[in-house]
């Protein structure tokens, strides 16, 4: 793309085009056309964008027209041609780019004096002797004297390039592999030729190998899927793009990835959206009068506090605000003097994917609003100080603020918060699901409007738009409420719908792991853990700060989301917490190369759902090593969506591994009852019994037989009430061979072919993949 249209060539109007800037701002095309980069090297497609201060290559549409490889390293980057090998371009790396130089064309000169066979010996490029001798034209008699002298010159091709001024980039692109277009100058050259004359310089192919430390390429709205290598041999770019959405799609994911939240106060004061942004709460918390300038009282400790950044989205991708939260240092208070009670709702993740399962099944609208200052609506009972923010002060010193509402981090704050809003929801109406307290409902003849909160993100999906409408405009009434439309991103989920259903996945969130670790171009893993692992009896080398292997699991549990295939891993990597070894930190490194092969995977919420339960559950006994105590792992499908799924560690240590069964099956049928408490809150009623399938016999007989005997001796009696749930009809229990136990892959490592044809059976899709095929349309008005 350019922002010159002199640059351009064969210039064609076309309908505007939005483009996400690397920088952050976003732009419109209107006008696209060829642009001549140096002798035959043409570059077509590219886009006029008035305003752009530079000009952008994008490295695989380079590539695709101009059939030519690229290869990169740490200082510059060579354009070949596939088939003659031939050097046309080159670029030279400067603050994190490249810039591009075209190669000029080069003139031979008619050399006098010079042998017949001296001359094709020069021109062949310092071939051996019998080589040269096979030329016709060599007159072997007048180049005797030549005959026995050695040529000390290898037979590796050389060009010199001419220097030239290259012109710096005026905006730093990040994210992105770009070169700045630059023509051609006019005019001759004329260099000499022959041994002595070219310049000698050490080959570039293998310097400087970058494997690790390539930079994203983020999804523009042309986003061809690479064919070639540029600069590593397993680019991010290869494994996730978003050529199977549509445009307003793509435009959504690319400012989400563009954009980029500060994590210090002095990296938002160097941007003037962040520093509006921190005014702009400062004095919504004075219009709430949330504090009191006061001293500090004797005997009283004032809590830190410091700033937090969010970006809040509209439904059609642009910015909606930069969000600056205040959080005041609430794990430094003191219970019974700072707070007493502090218990609050939160939508727990198998409930948002129910809620959302049942969304697509009944294909009605989905809607997301977000609350201004949530937590300024409660009241603050206790006497709590905190310090000034950070940028403010008062003329007197050694001020405080008495907090009179409860701020972000207050151990007692989202109780209070919880508390107004559930009021004003039960007041309007709606109905509390005893299931999942932050789950309302709303039934008034044959209109139904539901509502699940988290903190202050409220998702609302119902069957008729006037209702919901209605809806929107009383929460507006009672609080500072933002409504952003229909729902396409959600604690850090991105949420895609189509004609198959509502696809979830983080694959921002997972790009943004691997380049946390610095794997972006790491080679692959195709299983997350290997196979017969022994990690609970590595005697490696202790790592003394575990703090980085902490927030990287940290980061894969809530990466579990939507990647179920990742819950056994991640429940044996969060064993180590306390004593890491050197091998516990390569089978963390595994997993995420493992997410780099596939960062768009996530699960398909189908809409051709008939809303029945069915678990699976399986035990590894005595799976751990150290404790001998069995592994419990569970999914559950709503029709063939899944929406529940777990690796646990049993209790108690089973004498047998039929015990060790018995007490999954029991697990799993406590969650089958649980989630069909969430579906009669959801309006579903589940009249059917519950499938339950398990691999083992005995534990079957076990179930359905009520008489005691040897194997049941020591089994609690909390484990026998899966019996109670059978006569009751509510359970229907069912063999299935081990080797279609899909609960299987929650208990234990299993090799590629069995790890992926379980996966697929899992109802887990990679839609970002570039190889698979299908565009899911999202072009859908919710």
């Amino acid at each position: 793309m350019t922002g010159n249209a002199k640059n351009l060539r064969d210039v064609l109007e076309i309908s505007s085009c939005h483009v996400a800037l690397p920088y952050g701002n976003n732009a419109v095309a209107i006008k696209e056309g060829s642009v001549i980069l140096g002798g035959n090297l043409i570059l077509k497609d590219v886009l006029y964008v008035p305003g752009l201060t530079c000009n952008l290559i994008y490295v695989s549409q380079l590539i695709d027209h101009s059939d030519c490889f690229v290869q990169f390293t740490n200082s510059l980057c060579v354009i070949h041609g596939r088939t003659s090998r031939m050097l046309i371009g080159a670029g030279e790396r400067r603050d994190g780019l490249y810039y591009f130089r075209a190669i000029p064309s080069i003139k031979a000169m008619k050399v006098h004096g010079a042998s017949s066979l001296d001359l094709w010996h020069k021109r062949l490029g310092h071939p051996s002797l019998q080589v040269t001798k096979l030329v016709p034209v060599v007159d072997l008699k007048k180049s005797s004297g030549i005959l026995n002298k050695s040529c000390d010159r290898g037979s590796e091709d050389a060009q010199n390039v001419q220097e030239q001024p290259v012109s710096s980039a005026e905006q730093n692109v990040a994210d992105l592999i770009a070169q700045e277009v630059r023509p051609d100058d006019e005019g001759d050259m004329e260099e000499q030729f022959g041994c002595g004359h070219r310049r000698q310089q050490a080959s570039v192919r293998l310097r400087d190998y970058v494997t690790n430390t390539i930079r994203l390429l983020s999804p523009l709205v042309h986003s061809p899927t690479p064919q070639h290598l540029s600069g590593t041999p397993y680019p991010i770019a290869h494994y996730a793009n978003c050529d199977k959405f549509s445009l307003r799609r793509r435009t959504f994911l690319a400012t989400i990835n563009a954009d980029h939240e500060p994590t210090t106060f002095s990296e938002a004061m160097k941007d003037k959206r962040w520093r509006e942004a921190m005014q702009r709460e400062i004095q919504a918390l004075e219009n709430y009068e949330t504090w009191e300038i006061e001293d500090l009282p004797l005997g009283k400790k004032n809590l830190g506090c410091k700033w937090v950044y969010k970006i809040k989205y509209n439904s059609d991708g642009t910015v909606e605000r930069n969000k600056a939260l205040l959080v005041i240092f609430g794990n430094h208070e003191i219970e019974g003097i700072d707070y007493t009670d502090t218990f609050a709702p939160v939508a727990k993740m198998v409930t948002v994917r129910a809620f959302l399962a049942v969304a697509a099944s009944k294909k009605w609208e989905l809607h997301k609003m977000d609350v201004h200052n949530a937590f300024l609506h409660g009241d603050l009972q206790e006497e709590v100080y905190m310090k000034l923010p950070p940028g403010f002060r008062v003329t007197i010193p050694g001020k405080v603020c008495r907090l009179r509402k409860s701020l972000y981090g207050l151990k007692q704050a989202p109780r209070c918060w919880f508390a107004k809003l559930s009021a004003a929801l039960k007041e309007y109406g709606f109905q509390q699901s005893y299931s999942d307290y932050s789950l309302f409902t709303l039934q008034r003849g044959v209109v139904q409007v539901n509502v699940l909160v988290y903190v202050d993100d409220l998702i609302i999906f119902g069957n008729n738009h006037a209702a919901i409408q209605r809806f929107k405009t009383y929460l507006s009434e009672c609080f500072h409420m933002k409504d952003l439309g229909a729902l396409k991103y959600f604690l850090r989920v991105e949420v895609t719908r189509g004609p198959e259903g509502i696809f979830l996945c983080q694959r921002k969130y997972s790009i943004d792991i691997i380049s946390e670790v610095g794997l972006l171009g790491a080679k692959l893993a195709s299983v997350p853990l290997e196979q017969n692992h022994w990690l609970a009896l590595a005697t490696g080398r202790l790592i003394d700060d575990p703090e980085r292997f902490r927030r990287l699991v940290g980061h894969l549990i809530y990466l579990c989301f939507t990647r179920p295939e990742l819950s056994y891993c991640v429940h044996a990597l969060s064993q180590f917490m306390q004593q890491l070894r050197e091998e516990h930190w390569e089978a963390a490194l595994r997993v995420v190369r493992y997410l780099k092969g596939n960062p768009g995977q996530g699960i398909l919420l189908s809409n051709e759902c008939n809303l029945r339960l069915h678990g699976w559950c399986d035990a590894d006994w005595s799976g751990c090593p150290l404790t001998r105590r069995s592994l419990t792992g569970w999914i559950i499908f709503l029709g063939t969506s899944p929406i529940s799924w777990k690796t646990k560690k049993q209790h108690t240590m089973s004498r047998s591994s039929v015990e060790a069964e018995y007490r999954s099956m029991a697990m799993t049928t406590g969650e089958l009852l649980w989630l069909k408490g969430i579906l009669q809150s959801l309006g579903v009623s589940h009249n059917f019994a519950m499938h339950l399938s398990c691999d083992s016999q005995a534990a079957l007989h076990i179930a359905k037989n009520p008489v005691f005997h040897e194997r049941t001796k020591n089994i609690e009696m909390d484990c026998h009430f899966v019996r109670d749930e059978i006569i009751k009809d509510n359970i229907h229990p069912q063999f299935v061979p081990s080797h279609a136990q899909l609960a299987d892959i929650f208990t234990k490592t299993l090799g590629e072919s069995q790890f992926d044809n379980f996966t697929r059976k899992l109802g887990i899709r990679n839609l970002h993949a570039p190889t698979l095929g299908g565009v899911l349309d999202i072009n859908i008005d919710m």
